[in-house]
């Protein structure tokens, strides 16, 4: 009698979503462990993001700072993009 247990953020997640979430994660132990899909139980329990937490950090400030890291990341590209471009131009 398997017990699946799905955490995940409360982000608007739908009902669909979590439909298939449930149908999905009860096929893996069908497929792969031959289980009864009659007794696999699967709870998706949604956590406040004020209760999550990656890296040490609490979740929204995580993703802060990737977000700025990404932002850096992708203006330092096309600086260099355009400085590529000038020493083809032959600048």
């Amino acid at each position: 009698m398997p017990y699946i247990k799905i955490e995940i953020t409360r982000e608007g997640v739908t009902q669909e979503q979590k439909k298939q979430l449930i149908a999905g994660a009860t096929e893996l132990m069908v497929r792969v462990l031959d289980k009864d899909p009659a007794s696999t139980f699967v709870v998706i329990d949604e956590v406040d993001l004020d209760n999550w937490g990656v890296g040490g950090r609490p979740v929204v400030e995580w993703r802060r700072e990737q977000a700025a890291a990404l932002a850096l990341a992708v203006c330092c590209a096309l600086r260099l993009a355009r400085f590529n471009a000038r020493l083809d131009a032959g600048e």
